[in-house]
């Protein structure tokens, strides 16, 4: 029980880290969306939402995977414990944004699953990055790994709806619900791709280049 209790400090301390990670990786966010909503045509960025996994469901992901629960050992293979979601009007705003933060000098991109690209077989479409952010503390620096997903608006509300519809089942979702999550997945992409083409017509139109 002792143990528990001090691996429990520990952790405790060490989730502050990730949540300066987050706050600086936020931080960046808000001062695009500010630029943005000041000085060009429209903000790319509709939603930013972030959270720190809870100390509960670290321990059951390390013992699930059978990791040795040690500080150390959390850190290389737990990457999502800080997690940072960004909400873009268009698909091309997700990699315009992603583009405009990968490049700050201060920020390094680990890995890149682009499932925009090549969807999940449940029809998902997201950018997911995994990005090193340094941390000042008081006595040291701290290199924090953050996710960070990307998504269009619509995309944003089906994955909400699917976690809702997993949670209610505990995982064991009915097939017919599955296949139309997936039908729900390629209505969403469809109108992505749509509003997509509006959005380019309409700047071809105007002649703007503020986009």
């Amino acid at each position: 029980m002792q143990d528990i209790q001090q691996l429990h400090a520990r952790l405790t301390r060490m989730l502050m880290e990730y949540k300066f990670g987050i706050d600086e990786v936020t931080t960046k966010i808000e001062i695009l969306q500010e630029e943005f909503t000041h000085l060009h045509e429209y903000n790319p960025i509709e939603h930013v939402s972030s959270r720190v996994k809870s100390p509960e469901s670290i321990y059951a992901k390390i013992q699930k995977r059978g990791f040795d629960p040690s500080m150390e050992s959390i850190r290389d293979n737990v990457t999502d414990i800080a997690g940072v979601r960004v909400s873009c009007s268009f698909t091309s705003d997700v990699y315009r944004v992603f583009e405009m933060l990968s490049s700050q000098s201060d920020l390094t991109v680990l890995e890149v699953e682009d499932y925009i690209r090549d969807p999940k077989p449940n029809g998902y479409r997201s950018l997911h990055s995994l990005i090193s952010i340094p941390v000042h503390l008081s006595d040291r620096v701290v290199d924090v790994t953050v996710e960070l997903q990307l998504r269009t608006v619509a995309m944003d509300f089906w994955a909400s709806l699917e976690h809702k519809i997993y949670y209610k089942y505990q995982t064991d979702v009915p097939a017919q619900l599955l296949d139309e999550l997936k039908s729900a997945a390629e209505t969403a992409a469809s109108l992505d791709a749509q509003m997509e083409r509006l959005h380019r017509q309409t700047h071809r139109l105007d002649g703007s280049i503020d986009v």
